[in-house]
């Protein structure tokens, strides 16, 4: 009998190690990967690109509902491979605008559960656990210290614009700066809800982290 294929959720704030530890993980299991806050920010930058006031709600989301969006390795929206484009510092307040939305996440909560209805699945973001899957196989709330968390994020050769390491007071500016619009939104808050495993990966290797999700996942899984 072949292994039940679970929905694994993985939360957590920027900079905690979500992206590396859910690729990894679903490349361990040959599970498909999906990575939430790629779709918020490739929707904050085609309404960018199609000069879409990103505080009109109603606009956005329903640009967010026309646009075909594909995530995976590459992110490309209405033809456009914005996999770059995405990660600078502009989009990451550009896509916590749009987040805020309630008809934006409405839209966008839809597509992430119809990508992993049928399971085999490792989605990462801020409500996974909470909203898009409350009733996920696994639940994981990975943390780290804040001045570990920037440390990590200004040596992300992922953020295109970023050429040299950045000032790390200034990426934590940032990063404070989008906890607290992550933590305080009215729709979805960033939050850890109490039947997911808690992971403080200060310190710890990706590899540590990995075989910790792995054995959660393994335990979940019924033949």
């Amino acid at each position: 009998m072949e292994e039940r294929r679970l929905i694994i959720a993985i939360d957590g704030p920027s900079g905690a190690g979500k992206g590396t530890v859910a690729r990894t993980v679903a490349e361990r299991l040959s599970y498909r990967h999906i990575d939430t806050g790629a779709m918020y920010r490739a929707v904050a930058w085609f309404a960018t690109h199609e000069g879409i006031e990103l505080h009109d709600a109603d606009a956005v989301a329903a640009l967010a509902a026309s646009a075909k969006l594909a995530v995976s390795d590459i992110v490309v929206i209405n033809g456009h491979d914005v996999t770059d484009a995405i990660r600078t510092p502009e989009i990451d307040r550009a896509a916590a605008i749009v987040a805020r939305h309630a008809p934006v996440r409405a839209v966008l909560v839809a597509r992430q559960r119809a990508f992993g209805a049928s399971g085999g699945v490792v989605m990462e973001g801020r409500d996974i656990g909470s909203v898009v899957f409350p009733n996920a196989d696994v639940k994981v709330f990975l943390d780290a210290s804040a001045e570990e968390r920037a440390r990590r994020r200004s040596r992300d050769a992922t953020r295109a614009s970023r050429q040299e390491f950045s000032e790390l007071a200034a990426v934590a500016q940032e990063l404070d700066a989008r906890d607290t619009l992550d933590r305080t939104r009215s729709v979805s808050p960033l939050t850890r809800v109490d039947d997911a495993t808690y992971i403080d990966t200060t310190g710890l290797a990706i590899e540590e982290v990995v075989e910790r999700v792995l054995a959660i996942a393994k335990a979940h899984t019924t033949p």
